[in-house]
């Protein structure tokens, strides 16, 4: 099953992107390009909450349909 983390992402002075969210506890990610940053989010999410999974509320299920921002550069 699937579900939805929102994450903040914000460019660090030094170039670096950094990742963190309201709904997990923790989640704290830092990579040199969003994607990298994107790759390295999920994969400490799933660790977060397969640790966590008492103490995280409740995570939205991911819907059939839904918004999704994509980004490109140019």
């Amino acid at each position: 099953m699937e579900r939805v983390v929102n994450l903040h992402i914000e460019k660090l002075p030094e170039g670096f992107y950094l990742a963190t969210s309201d709904n997990i506890q923790g989640l704290v990610a830092q990579g040199r390009t969003i994607a990298e940053t994107l790759e390295i989010a999920k994969d400490v999410a799933k660790k977060l909450i397969e640790a966590q999974v008492e103490q995280i509320p409740k995570l939205r299920i991911l819907a059939d349909s839904f918004d999704y921002p994509l980004v490109i550069g140019v």
